[in-house]
């Protein structure tokens, strides 16, 4: 049976979700992947092959630890969670965005957002998978690969923990670097 992440992704208190990223910037969502699936996710940072890149988060002063950024194809979980999520996170980006006197410029779905990147130029894909030792730490920060820039980020970490939650904050750099 196909995991039903989509249904997970709803089951989230999203008036909840949205008072505490209203609050403190950040929330956690409810368990999206069951233990043995971030298990699975998990070992998967081990296929060198299955990423485009991974980043020493020390030498960039991201924390201490490493990320590596998924080569399509995607995980069936992520591509699921990453096109479950951006509907719901949305409302939050753009209401954020109009707080802050801006036309928020994303549309109702991901892929036509990814299309959007697409024609700027942005190609690579930016899913991630971090790796965390004892001791090692995560930085929020933003990476930017071009002018357009998407309004809010879910950060999973499946190494080492079990059920995975979600984490996502506000991107609001006043202007994307160059």
């Amino acid at each position: 049976m196909v995991p039903d992440y989509t249904r997970r992704v709803a089951e989230a208190d999203w008036d909840a979700v949205t008072a505490k990223v209203n609050d403190l910037g950040c929330a956690l969502l409810p368990q999206l992947l069951t233990p043995a699936e971030a298990a699975g996710l998990a070992r998967l940072y081990d296929e060198v092959g299955r990423f485009r890149t991974t980043i020493d988060m020390a030498r960039h002063r991201f924390g201490q630890g490493q990320y590596r950024y998924f080569d399509r194809p995607f995980p069936e979980a992520v591509e699921a969670l990453r096109q479950a999520l951006y509907p719901r996170l949305l409302p939050i980006a753009r209401d954020w965005w109009t707080k802050l006197g801006r036309e928020p410029e994303w549309p109702d779905t991901l892929d036509e957002w990814l299309e959007i990147c697409h024609r700027a130029g942005q190609l690579r894909p930016t899913p991630i998978l971090l790796r965390y030792d004892t001791g090692d730490w995560y930085a929020l920060h933003r990476d930017l690969y071009g002018d357009t820039t998407a309004p809010r980020t879910a950060q999973p970490s499946a190494h080492r923990m079990a059920p995975i939650r979600w984490v996502s904050q506000p991107n609001l750099a006043g202007q994307p670097a160059k």
